[in-house]
């Protein structure tokens, strides 16, 4: 029988992001934790973190790592902050190379470097982390970007945007260095898991007719439900269906100061000579 780690969800309702807290025995990882920003005032502040260092807490947890799934664009991550009260290390996939050196760029950002320095691992496709008894596997899920990655921990999938709830599908795939060919192939993939794996999504949109939030699935449940993606979906179908659906999508809300932050594995851009921090908007002149 496949170990089952515990598995705690923690929502921010602003962004609509699912963060996990994954333990096993006196062990403990979080994956895509949440930084608070209010953007009317551009106010950072660190109320979803502490909720997980309490909890940390109350269960006499060692946390080991922080795992990013991919560079978010839609909320601003805290695992800078964590892993400076922790001193857990900050893991991401290899790829965030290439979102750095495209976006790096576009704002600014002569401080990133291009080489994913700026994280404290950097994990390929296949690599293995231990936790407690069970060990943290990584599966390499391009697509939605090309550095999202996906951790397998016992029964437990964690598949960042890759997948959605069953009923309301799949993550977009039009941002810079997006693929809807590699995001069906990459979840084909996740696909051939064990149909009872779990698989945990990185938000929940509330799609029309249900109003509690899930974040729980299976492959099984994936496999016969997925509005985009189900069994019987091919690779032709799925692009269409992707690149049409992709082409009447807003931006996200927080996409500006979203990635350059989180190109800089969740520190904001370093201060001025006076001390302050400021956030780039870059503009576009039609």
């Amino acid at each position: 029988m496949t170990p089952r780690p515990t598995v705690e969800t923690f929502f921010d309702p602003a962004t609509s992001t699912a963060t996990y807290l994954v333990h096993e025995g006196s062990e403990a990882a979080i994956i895509d934790p949440v930084l608070d920003y209010e953007p009317r005032m551009a106010r950072v502040s660190h109320g979803s973190a502490e909720r997980l260092l309490d909890r940390l807490a109350a269960l006499d947890l060692k946390l080991r790592y922080i795992l990013e799934t991919h560079a978010h664009a839609d909320h601003l991550s805290a695992g800078d902050w964590l892993r400076r009260q922790t001193g857990a290390p900050l893991v991401i996939g290899r790829q965030i190379t290439a979102v750095q050196q495209l976006f790096g760029p576009r704002f600014a950002a002569e401080d990133v470097s291009g080489t994913g320095s700026e994280f404290d691992q950097l994990v390929d496709e296949g690599d293995t982390r231990p936790l407690g008894d069970l060990e943290i596997r990584v599966m390499h899920t391009p697509g939605h970007t090309p550095a999202c990655v996906s951790y397998l921990i016992g029964d437990a999938a964690f598949v960042g945007d890759t997948l959605f709830m069953p009923d309301y599908g799949t993550a977009r795939a039009d941002f810079p260095g997006g693929d809807a060919r590699a995001l069906y192939r990459s979840i084909r993939r996740l696909l051939r898991l064990p149909p009872e794996t779990r698989i945990f999504v990185g938000h929940d949109y509330l799609p029309e007719g249900r109003r509690t939030h899930r974040f729980e699935t299976s492959v099984a449940e994936q496999r016969a439900a997925n509005i985009h993606v189900h069994d019987g979906v091919d690779e032709e179908r799925f692009v269409a269906m992707r690149e049409a659906r992709d082409r009447t999508l807003a931006a996200p809300a927080l996409i500006l100061p979203s990635l350059q932050v989180n190109i800089r594995a969740g520190r904001l851009p370093p201060p001025d000579a006076a001390g302050r921090t400021f956030l780039r908007l870059p503009v576009t002149v039609a």
